[in-house]
């Protein structure tokens, strides 16, 4: 069994299938999950798990899907040919579904949502960063920079609705030796594709952990003007995020290796320019 803070996993190797559990349904997780494997096995199928069961309204509520073969990526540095996989997966999602077929009547779409919840992160936050003077004046330069007119301009709809995975921990990309299939959509929702590709390029598992270049892999997208300045504004969201998740004393700070809070403020400085 495998967990995370929100859901518990159990797979069945003999019958294909995956169990999953979801101790939390605040947001709307397990219909989240449910309405996009549904989506993706009538639109793109073979991208993601074929939905099998739900119970959304138990005690617990639990998705059932199918098991898909792969490993992780993240494990190690991520190959050229492995982003190039990744990049067609992510296309064909965002190609797949009509954005009048995303139902999602009760779920903020996720640039509007990730927004918000860093603008209550970094009110809770307070003026400092720990004793780290790179976090302190990476926080200081965001907060004049989202303070500003930043937190309106991300708020404003993208060019086009897709759906969105939501959840860019590269864990969640299977690599089969030749594609990537996608996993764990429990935060999916409208969203756009410049969200989509900041979020991914500024997890901590792409560029910290598996060296993912976020240039070269931003270039294998074909990114309109308007595209590419707002990926800019979402990497610098994204890597505040990060810098608020890493404050000392937190439960990022305590799984990651020291030296990545200030790692952190390098990467969100040299974002802000």
């Amino acid at each position: 069994m495998t967990g995370g803070g929100s859901h518990d996993v159990r797979i069945d190797r003999e019958r294909g299938l995956v169990v999953k559990r979801f101790r939390s349904a605040g947001r709307g997780e397990p219909a989240r999950e449910w309405g996009a494997l549904s989506l993706l096995d009538r639109f793109a199928p073979g991208l993601a798990p074929v939905p099998v069961r739900a119970d959304l309204h138990g005690d617990v509520p639990m998705v059932v899907m199918s098991l898909l073969p792969g490993t992780e990526l993240g494990a190690a540095r991520v190959l050229p040919v492995q982003a190039a996989a990744l990049t067609e997966a992510l296309e064909r999602l965002w190609r797949a579904v009509p954005a009048a077929e995303m139902r999602f009547p009760t779920v903020t779409p996720n640039p509007v949502a990730f927004t918000d919840q860093v603008a209550g992160m970094l009110g809770a936050v307070g003026p400092a960063l720990g004793d780290v003077p790179a976090a302190a004046l990476a926080l200081a330069q965001a907060r004049a920079w989202f303070d500003g007119a930043a937190a309106d301009r991300l708020r404003c709809p993208g060019e086009r609705v897709v759906l969105g995975h939501g959840d860019p921990c590269l864990a969640n990309y299977l690599w089969d030796g030749a594609l990537v299939r996608l996993i764990d959509f429990e935060d999916s929702g409208p969203s756009d594709r410049a969200f989509e590709l900041a979020i991914l390029t500024e997890h901590l598992s792409a560029w910290f952990d598996s060296g993912l270049d976020a240039g070269g892999f931003l270039a294998r997208f074909d990114l309109t003007r308007a595209e590419q300045a707002r990926v800019l504004g979402f990497r610098r969201l994204a890597a505040l995020f990060w810098l608020l998740m890493l404050r000392p004393g937190s439960r990022s700070s305590a799984r990651n290796p020291p030296g990545t809070l200030e790692r952190q403020a390098e990467r969100l400085l040299g974002l802000l320019g």
